[in-house]
């Protein structure tokens, strides 16, 4: 049930993170903060397609 997935920065929209997660806990699309290297701060990040 565990599925690789890609994070996006929700502002330069670069890929900056590759993770997995369960599809029967989180159905839904994932965000999380993380630090985007390419803005140099603290971004929220979410699942692309």
């Amino acid at each position: 049930m565990r599925v690789k997935i890609t994070l996006v920065c929700s502002e330069c929209k670069q890929r900056n993170y590759d993770t997995v997660k369960n599809k029967k806990n989180d159905p839904d699309r994932i965000e999380m903060k993380k630090f985007c290297k390419f803005c140099r701060k603290h971004t929220l990040h979410k699942e692309s397609k």
